[in-house]
């Protein structure tokens, strides 16, 4: 049942409800909060923006655990995190996996519509964001009584909040069914198999994506944005938020960053065998800094205003090198030592891993500085914003991944 819903939901989905259309149509005044997982309970920056958002003290949040493979404990939790940061919070009991419910009923609920219209906010749990949209989105396409009570909510300038799968959700386009990030390298994605339509918060021009440096997800993001056609994206990392506001500036608020990703010039070799991009940038936002998606222009944080990275004859200038671009905030650590060097490039490299059942293949990740490259560091505690790095990947045969002079 699942596989068919899988190969038929996507499908009726984006015809009946387009990217972004309904961000454009509903001209919405509120604001998203897109956390990208594993949110700390203590995460004291990111919970009180999203009760302050709602209308701070005693403010109406509904909660969805729609995405949980055990949706009661889950929202139990997310609605005591938010009373303790003063919320008056309630759970929505809708969901698929909700044990004694009929979630086509409860979507189509006329008093539980109301009870989402009348809240300051939303929160989306994490789990499968496949889950929510077969929650919230009916079988023709069409949006539930409680997914358009949703949108009321943001409409009339409450707030909407994801974490994880949440967060998957806000983009019109978002991973359904992802392979591994190296496997989305070696074979791309297709519509209604790995990506299919998310909810569309953020509108059609930006694709989002979480858990996003932490596992390497960067690489899966560009592929999907080729495919749809993005021309920008935002990657948010864990116990981390987004929060874009109705003007559309994205303020980054936690304990990381965020990745930006524009493909607006860039270009791939059709000839080419294997996955290959050429001029795409990447900027690393980090906490505090502000970046507006309307005009493309870049803020730093208070704690880096005034403090822009100039070269200087004391940086190193050893090789700049990743063996493994996919690990562990690599690309940030790699970016960090690009710009901490006076040479003007970096390679990263990806394979698939011993064990793996895909052959051996590797991908060459290069960064180059260019003269809009740009970076901002704080002193205490030391963190950088760096700013339009210069991307190209393109597949190599093993002998030819070599570590540069």
């Amino acid at each position: 049942m699942r596989m068919l819903f899988r190969c038929l939901f996507p499908l009726v989905l984006m015809l009946a409800v387009p990217p972004g259309a309904g961000a454009a149509a509903d001209e919405p005044q509120g604001s998203l909060v897109i956390i990208g997982g594993g949110l700390r309970p203590d995460n004291d920056a990111v919970w009180q923006r999203i009760v302050q958002l709602a209308g701070g003290q005693g403010a109406r949040i509904a909660v969805f655990a729609s995405a949980a493979a055990d949706p009661a404990p889950v929202a139990a939790a997310i609605v005591d995190y938010l009373k303790r940061y003063g919320a008056d919070a309630f759970q929505v009991p809708l969901a698929v996996k909700l044990a004694d419910s009929d979630f086509r009923q409860a979507a189509d609920d006329p008093l539980l519509a109301d009870a989402v219209r009348g809240a300051g906010g939303v929160f989306f749990s994490g789990g499968d964001q496949a889950r929510i949209t077969q929650a919230l989105v009916r079988a023709d396409g069409s949006r539930s009584a409680v997914l358009e009570a949703v949108w009321d909510v943001y409409r009339k300038g409450g707030v909407v909040a994801g974490n994880s799968a949440g967060a998957a959700v806000m983009s019109s386009t978002m991973f359904y069914a992802p392979k591994t990030v190296f496997a989305t390298l070696r074979g791309g994605v297709r519509d209604g198999e790995e990506i299919a339509p998310g909810l569309g918060f953020i509108g059609d021009d930006v694709f989002v994506d979480q858990h996003f440096l932490v596992r390497g997800r960067f690489a899966r993001m560009i592929p999907a944005m080729l495919t749809k056609g993005y021309k920008y994206g935002l990657g948010i990392d864990e116990n981390t938020a987004m929060v874009v506001d109705s003007r559309r500036r994205v303020e980054i608020v936690g304990s990381k960053g965020a990745l930006l990703v524009d493909l607006s010039h860039a270009t791939t070799d059709p000839a080419s065998a294997g996955f290959n991009i050429a001029n795409a940038v990447i900027s690393y936002l980090d906490n505090g800094d502000i970046y507006d998606l309307t005009t493309h222009s870049f803020t730093p944080s208070k704690a880096k205003a005034g403090r822009r990275l100039k070269p200087h004859k004391d940086l190193v200038a050893d090789p700049v090198f990743s063996p493994d671009i996919l690990g562990r905030n690599a690309l940030v650590q790699l970016m960090e030592s690009l710009i901490n060097n006076r040479r003007s490039e970096a390679i990263g490299i990806a394979t698939s891993g011993r064990g793996t059942p895909l052959p051996e293949l590797v991908f060459q990740f290069t960064l180059s500085k260019t003269r809009d490259s740009v970076a901002y560091a704080s002193v205490a505690p030391p963190s950088y914003s760096i700013l339009n790095l210069r991307l190209d990947i393109r597949p190599l045969d093993l002998g030819q991944a070599t570590r540069p002079e």
